[in-house]
């Protein structure tokens, strides 16, 4: 189809220009064209072991450096998703030090922002049909590193369900101070924890010890200074 555009000039029309016209079909077509991409696949750690020792699937570790530290499958990439957030203007020093009294003291999370070079990192290192493993701590991190992976053109991305805090130990070879499944515990809360594990080991025990000691408890028990 072809549409032409004229003006009346002096009395006679004037020809200024000739452009095909598309059909409605066709800037449908290019409409869906442009939108078309990989899906992410979803995996459990069963499967993604099977990725990385039999497909040849590389890890890519999206974590911040502290969760790293703490454990990370051997020879993975990191190239974290969040980074440390050290700047210094009023209102960043107020948040950060907010979040250091609460969430940082009793969690162990590190105050960060987003990793403005997170794309460009990871195409630093791999092309865009790399089989890549992406992996953090519950994740959350991993879908989203995913997707702005799958929005830049790369390929073959999976993810592992529920993020490492789901692997077994043993399923992989780490590196670290603790298991994988534990990398995301630090801070308060894990005081609390080994407080709770002591007091209810005592509990059981003393329980265990009234069942099958009645007598001796009994005596123990009148000993004690608000008999």
């Amino acid at each position: 189809m072809l549409i032409v555009t004229r003006i009346l000039n002096g009395g006679t029309w004037s020809t200024l220009g000739i452009k095909p016209s598309k059909s409605r079909n066709q800037k449908l077509c290019l409409k869906r064209s442009a939108v078309v991409r990989s899906e992410v696949n979803f995996v459990n750690a069963d499967e993604a072991k099977r990725l990385v020792t039999e497909e040849g699937y590389t890890v890519v570790d999206v974590r911040d450096r502290t969760q790293f530290e703490r454990a990370h499958i051997r020879s993975c990439s990191h190239v974290p998703l969040f980074i440390e957030n050290n700047d210094n203007d009023f209102g960043t020093i107020v948040k950060r030090t907010v979040h250091n009294n609460f969430s940082g003291l009793f969690f162990g999370l590190p105050f960060t922002k987003p990793n403005p070079d997170f794309v460009r990192s990871v195409k630093d290192q791999f092309s865009a049909d790399s089989k890549l493993l992406l992996v953090c701590q519950e994740g959350l991190r991993s879908t989203a590193a995913a997707n702005k992976l799958d929005e830049a053109g790369f390929q073959n991305i999976s993810c592992i369900t529920s993020g490492l805090q789901s692997v077994k130990p043993g399923t992989f070879d780490s590196v670290g101070s603790v298991e994988l499944q534990n990398a995301g515990k630090a801070g308060l809360v894990t005081v609390q924890g080994k407080i709770s594990a002591v007091l209810g080991t005592v509990l059981i025990c003393a329980y265990l010890f009234i069942t099958f000691f009645p007598d001796q408890a009994e005596k123990i028990l009148q000993m004690s200074p608000a008999s």
